[in-house]
């Protein structure tokens, strides 16, 4: 019996062996569906709905209470950090997994098939998909607790109460999914045949980073400032990464005005970073793990406008090279020619000599 091939993958004539990598690889949406599905039907069975919502739902909550006669609406619950959050962790980081397959398969791989483009610009196409879905999620989110928990009007919550800082629920599941997302990026250098030590490096230590930043601002009860900087950060990506997918489909002339709105946005999310963390590291909060943090978040800052200036140096320095390689080969390269010339010639030959044309005197000269 013949296995099709499911979701996240592209389809081959061949069936591959059962367990095999190919097999795994065709397969691993299907496979990791199903693995959690199986923490979701553990839910509803009374003996196993203990150690399966500790995969699924939220824990460590300090406060709230469900609705009852005497508050009909309840109070919302607030979180802390805990341990069982690294549960929660490994089951959204499969839901990421498949949600990267079902994006792939159902919006970029059709996309790019009616592009037809080149090996180079389909990675980069893909890339820049993957992550502008992400980024505009986690921007969106991000704003939106920050508008509802009244940071953004209130900059002294940051550090007021500190480290005495609990979570509402969709404050404590962003950093959930924060988590989730970068440790997924792992298995999907398997997932996607990503060999290469050139293409894999820039990646691992992408999920490395990102995922280490997260917990330390998670578990060191700095999520307040985390998300601030976060949400930031995000939307200077999105607009990186959006161009990047407009430049796939347009000429890199026409792109010129738009680096330069995205250079001007990334240094001022920059400076807008080192003042927020200079605020409240340093004048709100205070204490040594505070300056320690602020350190890492200047560090931090520099180590990306030092990337990002050695990117665009690299970039020029390359776009230089491919001008000049283009301006050699039309100087070489010699006009073809036309099958009415070689029809003009040819009649021209079948005439006598005195009908023949000839050059004229002047050209002669020249000659």
């Amino acid at each position: 019996m013949a296995i099709k091939p499911g979701l996240g993958r592209k389809t081959s004539n061949k069936n591959p062996p059962i367990l095999s990598h190919e097999f795994v690889i065709q397969n691993h949406a299907d496979i990791i569906s199903c693995v959690a599905m199986v923490f979701v039907v553990g839910l509803m069975n009374e003996s196993t709905a203990a150690f399966a919502s500790a995969f699924i739902s939220l824990h460590h909550n300090v406060s709230g209470e469900d609705p009852s006669r005497e508050q009909p609406y309840g109070k919302a619950y607030t979180y802390i950090a805990g341990i069982k959050d690294y549960c929660a962790i490994f089951f959204y980081t499969l839901t990421c997994i498949i949600m990267h397959a079902i994006i792939q398969e159902f919006v970029l791989d059709k996309i790019s098939k009616k592009l037809h483009l080149s090996k180079f610009k389909l990675a980069r196409f893909n890339e820049s998909g993957q992550l502008v879905a992400f980024y505009l999620l986690s921007f969106v989110w991000g704003a939106h607790v920050l508008l509802k928990e009244g940071y953004l009007g209130q900059v002294a919550q940051l550090w007021e109460g500190f480290p005495d800082h609990p979570m509402s629920f969709l404050h404590k599941f962003y950093f959930v999914v924060q988590l989730a997302y970068y440790l997924h990026m792992l298995p999907e250098l398997y997932f996607q045949k990503i060999k290469t030590k050139e293409e894999q490096q820039p990646k691992i230590v992408h999920s490395i980073s990102g995922f280490t930043l997260i917990v330390l601002a998670y578990t060191l009860s700095f999520q307040r400032l985390a998300l601030v900087l976060l949400t930031l950060h995000y939307f200077s990506e999105l607009l990186s990464h959006v161009f990047q997918l407009i430049g796939v489909f347009d000429r890199e002339e026409r792109l010129a005005k738009l680096r330069v709105v995205n250079n001007a946005v990334f240094f001022l999310i920059r400076f807008a970073t080192s003042v927020i963390g200079v605020l409240t590291l340093y004048y709100g909060i205070g204490g040594v793990r505070s300056l320690l943090a602020l350190g890492g978040l200047i560090a931090l800052q520099g180590y990306l406008v030092f990337s990002f200036i050695t990117e665009q140096l690299r970039a020029k320095r390359e776009a230089k090279k491919e001008a000049k390689r283009e301006a050699k080969l039309a100087l070489t390269k010699k006009p073809a020619k036309t099958p009415k010339d070689k029809v003009k010639r040819k009649k021209e030959s079948d005439l006598p000599e005195a009908d023949q044309t000839s050059p004229s005197p002047i050209k002669q000269k020249l000659k």
